[in-house]
């Protein structure tokens, strides 16, 4: 079982920047991806960027090019760097992590993206 706390939620402006954290409470070993998925209300969560256990990243295309999915494994933790940030990425960001069948989630956190 590991616990993730995500952190870095806030409201910020268009075209600002946000860097979300996302702490695991110890280190994982093995094949796993660590994925930031994003739920606006209404909407279904969609994944918006995954980095896996052997550093191959991807995103949504929505995002590409604004933002940057990132580790430091000796913390233990995954960042998402958010830049340009539009209104349209308002939402929950959660984040994921999967070792064999197993998903962990953590709690979210709020992004808004407003004047």
């Amino acid at each position: 079982q590991v616990q993730l706390v995500e952190s870095g939620g806030g409201l910020v402006q268009p075209g600002g920047s946000l860097r979300l954290s996302c702490a695991a409470s110890r280190s994982i070993f093995g094949i796993y991806t660590m994925g930031w998925y994003r739920q606006a209300p209404g909407k279904q969560r969609e994944l918006v960027a995954s980095i896996t256990s052997g550093g191959s990243t991807d995103y949504a295309d929505s995002v590409k090019g604004r933002f940057t999915i990132s580790r430091d494994n000796a913390k233990n933790t995954v960042y998402l760097q958010m830049n340009s940030l539009k209104p349209e990425d308002t939402a929950v960001y959660y984040c994921n992590l999967r070792v064999g069948r197993v998903d962990s989630w953590g709690q979210g956190t709020q992004v808004t993206v407003s004047s």
